[in-house]
């Protein structure tokens, strides 16, 4: 060891630079959202749906678990960058071409961990898109767009009005109870001001 420290890794510096990486970035902003911000709002969301999953739906998935996958769901995109979704599925050539770079993507950063910490992170980075878990965080992800195109509308930016309907049809199309639960019970007052909330 040099001067007392032992190897250095880059893991989680490289974290850190998610508070670089803009989201909507083909689209006009009244308010700018980088992906550390996007990555706690679908953490807290992704943790409330799972709750509601298991209170009112007879769910049994672990919560914080749920909110740990989506801390990190988008955490490849500090070496990607977020690819804007009208090009990410713009062709099924293009969209496998961008699951291929995730995998690369998420391995570089595994490789910036110790090995017997790596280990612990890959089911994290590396989770099941398709379990219950997974379909949380997909659910989450989503209404946090829902979410944006809400605040943004409502601060005058009418760039985000058809957005707001496609996303909206996406929500729709997704068979998730705790999901129609959030919206039913919790999406509406994010139209309120600060005053109108108190």
């Amino acid at each position: 060891m040099e001067n007392g420290k032992g190897r250095q890794y880059s893991f989680f510096a490289f974290l850190s630079r998610m508070k670089h990486i803009y989201r909507w970035s083909l689209m006009r902003n009244v308010n700018h959202e980088n992906i550390q911000e996007h990555s706690l709002q679908a953490a807290v969301i992704a943790h409330a749906l799972a709750l509601i999953k298991n209170r009112y739906y007879g769910g049994t998935v672990n919560p914080e678990r749920v909110a740990v996958i989506a801390m990190y769901h988008d955490s490849n995109e500090t070496i990607t960058g977020d690819l804007p979704t009208p090009i990410k599925y713009y062709n099924p050539e293009i969209s496998q071409a961008y699951r291929d770079l995730e995998m690369v993507s998420r391995e570089k950063l595994l490789s910036m961990l110790p090995d017997d910490l790596a280990s612990l992170y890959r089911p994290i980075l590396f989770y099941d898109e398709d379990s219950e878990e997974g379909r949380i965080v997909k659910a989450a992800d989503r209404l946090c767009a829902y979410i944006k195109c809400i605040e943004e509308i409502k601060a005058g930016n009418g760039e985000f009005e058809k957005a707001k309907i496609a996303v909206h049809k996406r929500l729709m199309e997704m068979d998730s109870p705790e999901l129609k639960h959030f919206m039913d019970h919790f999406i509406e007052n994010f139209n309120l001001t600060l005053d109108e909330l108190n």
